[in-house]
């Protein structure tokens, strides 16, 4: 029998992913900047009217220019993706999520990375617990 752990470790991240540019830009007017090490996140929790499914969370990657080039942004989306599809588990319920890496995420181990992306997780769990709208 599979435990939590490993279904995740099997489920897609395109299943999760921000796609649409309107979508990109209504999560940042609903959210605010947030920093750690070597990552900026935006949380934005959606209204309770909104059209997209209540529980369903979406992930973004932004990598700009500015940190390389293409194989390098690559790279460093291909890291995060992988990183994302392993912890799905911890994604807050209806929110989306955008991600922003700086340059030094190019030269971080990746064990690090991921414990900077667990407990970025985790910490926009708490914020969406908090600022959840009540029923």
């Amino acid at each position: 029998m599979s435990s939590p752990s490993n279904l995740a470790q099997h489920q897609s991240f395109a299943g999760v992913r921000l796609q649409k540019h309107a979508d990109y830009q209504r999560a940042y007017a609903l959210s605010r900047k947030r920093q750690s090490s070597s990552l900026s996140w935006f949380l934005a929790i959606r209204p309770p009217d909104s059209p997209i499914e209540p529980k369903r969370t979406r992930v973004g990657l932004t990598v700009g220019k500015v940190i390389g080039k293409a194989h390098e942004r690559n790279r460093i989306k291909r890291r995060m993706r992988d990183i994302v599809r392993r912890h799905l588990n911890l994604l807050p319920a209806g929110c989306d999520l955008i991600l922003h890496p700086r340059r030094t995420v190019l030269t971080i181990e990746f064990t690090k990375l991921e414990a900077e992306l667990v407990r970025i997780l985790k910490q926009a769990q708490s914020d969406a617990q908090k600022h959840a709208p009540r029923e």
